[in-house]
């Protein structure tokens, strides 16, 4: 799917804002439904209070003007005074619990949010995080979330709340003077023009940020990293990329001033017009009071009343412009949610079997997505059942994305990979993970305890404490785990009080422990070896195959002592399979595999006569 954002139109039209507001609607309705209706009332009552100022008022200047200099006229006031006061009140408070509310379901709204975008994030196809626009579409959805999502609470709240105070007041307005409306509805034109080309400005400025965003996070993560911070200090890099990330800040505020002058000239022009309305509305006002048309007490109202509905105009086009300024949020989001059937699997929901006889890669092809290159070309392999299998080859064979297809983490652009025969893409893509144990040379080092390093193998079961024990015996790691200041329990991260580190050898033994305790019919280790001593190299691989129990491993390594005891070696060659045998049939063959394996047996003899 591409998910390159195209060029949208962005005209304000009332289809557009309909379409918006169903959907801001429909996400805010899941999310908070209960605070949403609670603020809805809230506005309803506020704009009730609204309208009954302005009668309040009339009341109240008619007491004025009915004190005839008698001090009990004083009296009269006091009822008008004190609904006037109360209304007030009434909408202070109304103003304050309507803020907490607001951010509460806001709040709201941002969780359903993160958990629906991590949900997709977490089980789209592997392959599309090779592509830079998928990325731009999850940067983008990653950068609005905490955000947007108020905007768009906020924005539906305005916009009920402003259509509710502005229906009140127009009543009280026509009841004091019918002629006063049209000019007064025609004074939040100006605003409302301009605010859909500032929209427009701040969604085209945001989709040009993009790629700038991503590179200013990615410079500031490197600088501040604790993996990182090694190497920034070992090879000086602290003033490159901190020059790097300044040039980067002055081109953004550069072109951050000039957005924002642009957006500032638009909102002084509606500003004015609606300024130039409302001077002509007074004027008009005051010439029906000169004509008689309007009694000082009438005009009174309607001057609170037409300051009143001024304001609410402006909060329902601030409540419109935010859920316009949301629509691209609303737009990458839907159009990243989309991706989800397709994560799960869609209609593919046969099971596959718990165990296999044979796994097969049939000619299998495989290209990474913005690359012309085949990464694999019609590479087969076989791994039985009970077998260590071997994957050999230079750097950039394909060894590691042969692995990924075979884990069902990439899916072949022709081939297939077949359990017993049966093509794997008709499984479920979920179940049929379930069933490969794989563990990566980078494998993620979890800053969390040492037992639940290793039961991230298996995340939805219950941890089995014993299981994780003899996971972690196989892979020799229980003795140092369990002399950690809280054993198993320990943090494997400093990060966190109590929190110890591991050596990368010992980190490496955690890893394949996690591999054992999936308890998986097919293992995948990449480079299982690359962090460990020669012993532990040895003692792990003179005992594989006893260890994994009739399970069937695949192994990927340059070290030919790990894959000679390996029941048959597959040898890649810029994606091919050029070559495959037992070690001594390859070493006998002279090819490929015969000129590595003395390439590197030769670098050993070479060491031990210099020492």
């Amino acid at each position: 799917m591409d998910l390159a954002t195209p060029e949208q139109d962005q005209r304000k039209s009332i289809s557009r804002l309909t379409r918006l507001m169903a959907r801001s609607l429909s996400i805010v309705w899941q999310s908070a439904r209960t605070p949403f209706l609670a603020l809805i009332g809230l506005q309803l009552l506020n704009a009730l209070a609204l309208t009954l100022q302005v009668f309040a008022v009339q009341l109240a200047l008619t007491a004025v003007l009915d004190i005839s200099g008698n001090p009990g006229d004083l009296w009269r006031l006091v009822q008008p005074v004190m609904l006037l006061a109360g209304l007030t009140a009434v909408t202070a408070v109304i103003a304050s619990v309507q803020v907490g509310l607001g951010r509460y379901a806001a709040e709201l709204v941002v969780a359903v949010m993160w958990k629906r975008v991590l949900r997709v994030a977490t089980r789209v196809d592997l392959r599309k995080f090779e592509s830079a626009r998928f990325y731009d579409r999850l940067q983008r959805v990653q950068a609005t979330a905490l955000t947007r999502p108020y905007q768009i609470t906020h924005g539906l709240v305005a916009t009920v709340g402003s259509a509710a105070g502005s229906a009140g007041l127009v009543i009280a307005i026509v009841l004091v003077h019918p002629g006063l409306l049209p000019l007064l509805l025609v004074g939040g034109v100006p605003v409302l023009l301009t605010s859909r080309r500032q929209s427009q400005l701040e969604l085209d400025f945001l989709a040009r940020q993009t790629q700038s965003m991503r590179l200013r996070n990615y410079l500031t993560r490197v600088q501040t990293g604790r993996d990182e911070a090694k190497e920034v200090r070992a090879f000086g890099l602290a003033r490159n990329f901190g020059t790097r990330l300044d040039t980067l800040y002055a081109d953004y505020l550069r072109d951050l001033a000039q957005h924002l002058w642009h957006r500032s000239r638009l909102g002084v022009a509606g500003s004015l017009g609606s300024a130039v309305l409302l001077a002509l509305t007074l004027f008009l006002l005051g010439w029906l009071i000169s004509t008689g048309r309007l009694s000082i007490v009438a005009a009174g109202a309607a001057l609170v009343a037409i300051r009143l509905l001024a304001s609410q105009i402006q909060s329902g086009l601030s409540g419109v412009q935010a859920i316009f300024e949301s629509g691209q949020f609303i737009d990458d989001l839907d159009g990243f949610l989309t991706l989800a059937p397709a994560a799960e699997g869609g209609s593919r929901a046969i099971a596959p079997p718990a165990d296999f006889r044979r796994v097969r890669a049939d000619a299998v092809s495989f290209s990474y997505p913005g690359r012309s290159a085949l990464a694999l070309q019609s590479a087969s392999i076989e791994v039985n059942q009970g077998e260590v299998v071997a994957l050999v080859g230079e750097n950039g064979s394909g060894k590691t994305t042969l692995a990924k297809v075979m884990a069902g983490l990439y899916e072949p652009g022709s081939g297939a990979v077949r359990w017993d025969g049966v093509d794997v893409a008709t499984f479920r893509p979920d179940l049929f993970r379930e069933r490969v144990a794989i563990i990566f040379q980078d494998f993620v080092r979890y800053a969390l305890s040492a037992e639940e390093n290793i039961a991230v193998a298996r995340p939805d079961h219950e941890i089995d404490h014993a299981a994780i024990r003899e996971a972690a015996r196989i892979a020799d790691a229980d003795s140092f785990l369990s002399a950690l200041p809280a054993g198993y329990q320990t943090p494997l991260s400093r990060r966190f009080v109590g929190g110890h580190e591991l050596s990368g050898g010992q980190w490496q033994k955690v890893a394949i422990a996690r591999a054992f305790y999936r308890d998986a019919p097919l293992v995948i280790i990449d480079e299982p070896t690359a962090a460990l001593d020669a012993r532990a190299e040895y003692e792990l691989f003179s005992s594989l195959h006893e260890v994994l129990r009739g399970r069937s491993a695949l192994i990927i390594s340059h070290r030919f002592s790990t894959v000679r005891t390996a029941d048959r070696i597959y040898v890649l060659d810029h994606g091919r399979v050029v070559e495959q045998g037992t070690h001594d049939e390859l070493v006998a063959l002279g090819g490929q595999y015969a000129e590595l394996f003395h390439l590197q047996a030769s670098a050993y003899s070479v060491d031990r006569v210099m020492d």
